[in-house]
């Protein structure tokens, strides 16, 4: 069994962190992740849908329904990606509000941008390309930050969190929507299976790329487990903070307030 807590080992050494099971330094993963994003970017969605059987969909839905999103308000979409987050808020938030799209890889953004104007989705949706350690907005400015599947890839996620902590409103929520620790035995060893050998071998066929798939597997497994991002957040500021496993913790979804 790995050790879970080995996924923040970045604050102990400030010069190395895990990129997948490897201990680098912190400039290399920074360029190693933006590697995989710019190779996998034209097949992530394809692979989203293979890799979770659909059930991506229903895990973005539930966060949507957690954020307590309202017409007019602000929401910032980190490591938004491809923009299906984005795309539910700029319908809930309308014409008097505004959804920021923020993505560190600009290969992913660009699939984003084009993706949501094919949609018809346009003027309320602003693109921006950022670091989540340091994001480049003011202090206090949004209602709403969701991160869906990108906290893991970040290589700083204690400053990461203080960062999104610092611009959102009082009483605005954040919302980690992130591959967890399953709860169950059984479905612990199912998903170590098909995670370390099924689905690299997807990305070989889909996308032509192995080693990518790998790293995101192995990416998962380094990430903090539920009560230790809990704490992570809790020391971040947030307060209220609390977890919901979904589909037996191979998922959960972390929510926090700033009071």
């Amino acid at each position: 069994m790995i050790d879970t807590t080995q996924g923040v080992t970045q604050d102990k050494n400030k010069n190395t962190t895990h990129f997948g099971f490897q201990t680098v330094a912190q400039e290399d993963k920074i360029n190693k992740v933006a590697d995989v994003f710019h190779n996998v970017s034209a097949k992530y969605d394809l692979m989203n849908d293979i890799m979770s059987m659909g059930m991506h969909r229903i895990w973005k839905r539930f966060t949507i329904n957690c954020s307590g999103a309202r017409p007019g308000q602000h929401v910032l979409d980190l490591a938004g990606g491809t923009g299906d987050l984005t795309a539910k808020f700029s319908r809930i938030v309308g014409g008097t509000g505004q959804v920021i799209l923020a993505d560190i890889n600009n290969s992913m953004l660009n699939v984003g941008r084009d993706k949501l104007r094919n949609l018809g989705i346009v003027g309320n949706v602003t693109y921006v390309q950022a670091n989540a350690e340091e994001l480049p907005f003011p202090d206090d400015c949004f209602d709403c930050i969701t991160i869906g599947f990108g906290l893991r890839n970040v290589t700083d996620q204690n400053s990461a969190l203080r960062s999104m902590y610092r611009v959102l409103k009082l009483g605005g929520r954040l919302l980690v929507l992130e591959f967890s620790k399953p709860v169950i035995a059984p479905l612990s060893k199912i998903y170590d299976a098909y995670s370390f050998h099924v689905l690299p071998k997807i990305g070989k066929i889909i996308a032509n790329n192995s080693e990518s798939y790998r790293y995101l597997a192995e990416s998962i497994r380094m990430h903090p487990d539920q009560e230790t991002l809990k704490d992570m957040m809790e020391d971040a500021g947030f307060e209220q903070t609390k977890y919901f496993n979904l589909t037996g913790g191979i998922v959960a979804l972390h929510r926090g307030y700033k009071f």
